[in-house]
């Protein structure tokens, strides 16, 4: 364990990413853990409004992340200092990224159907660095061969080749797809090869009169909203917790 902890954790200078993952994973679930307890009323904790003005954890997080960015570049990827930024970077991204959907649509959406992105994005930023930490190179750089690496001919077309999947996935419409393929080649090709999505840039500049193509797009769309809608929607529940349910408007008298 300790050979591999060194290996693969210590001498790469990993430790303060790991640092880092562990801040943010941790300060996402307390900073959860408490909001529910105040929307449900329980415990000691309220939202902090000096003035009249509702201070959201985002502005902290921004705060820390600015500190401990500049710092982690500052302190570079060995010692106390290095992992120390680290954590307090890893704890401002947490805070910052717990409200990322109110950042987006410049509105208090925490407890909406549009919060929920919030979840997806800390989700899948956590997904990136364990990747990262697993020794996954951005654009597939870690499946070059030795020969491959001595010339920079070999890691340019790497890189072209790869970075070509992921905007091919971007432009069908497949956000998650391209954002993971940067880490893992494979599934940028796999995004690339399928169908688009039917409201995709690709689709209606490729499929506009391409009748059974566009129908078969929207027919594999439809499908696998429907297989994965509903789990997705329980583990984001699961972790951030149901949005408000909007009452439905009082039914007309005819």
């Amino acid at each position: 364990m300790g050979h591999w902890w060194h290996d693969n954790i210590a001498e790469p200078g990993k430790l303060p990413l790991l640092l880092a993952l562990a801040a943010f994973v941790l300060t996402f679930a307390i900073t959860r853990t408490i909001t529910r307890m105040i929307r449900a009323g329980k415990g000691p904790f309220r939202n902090i409004t000096p003035g009249g003005v509702h201070i959201h954890h985002v502005v902290p997080g921004v705060v820390l992340s600015v500190v401990g960015g500049f710092g982690a570049v500052a302190s570079g990827r060995h010692g106390v200092a290095a992992g120390i930024f680290a954590v307090i970077f890893g704890v401002g991204a947490g805070l910052v990224l717990d409200e990322f959907a109110l950042i987006l649509h410049l509105d208090d959406v925490y407890w909406t159907e549009e919060g929920r992105q919030s979840v997806e994005v800390v989700v899948l930023t956590a997904s990136l660095v364990l990747l990262v930490l697993a020794g996954f190179s951005p654009l597939g750089v870690d499946d070059v061969t030795d020969e491959e690496q001595q010339g920079r001919l070999g890691v340019i077309t790497t890189y072209v080749i790869n970075f070509c999947f992921v905007l091919i996935c971007l432009f069908k419409g497949k956000l998650r797809m391209a954002v993971l393929g940067t880490l893992v080649p494979f599934v940028a090709l796999v995004g690339a090869i399928r169908l688009a999505r039917p409201a995709s840039p690709w689709a209606r500049r490729f499929y506009r009169h391409r009748h059974r193509t566009r129908s078969r797009a929207m027919l594999r769309a439809y499908h696998h909203d429907v297989r994965w809608a509903g789990p997705r929607r329980k583990f984001q529940d699961l972790i951030g917790g149901a949005p408000d349910r909007v009452p439905l408007p009082p039914a007309r008298k005819s």
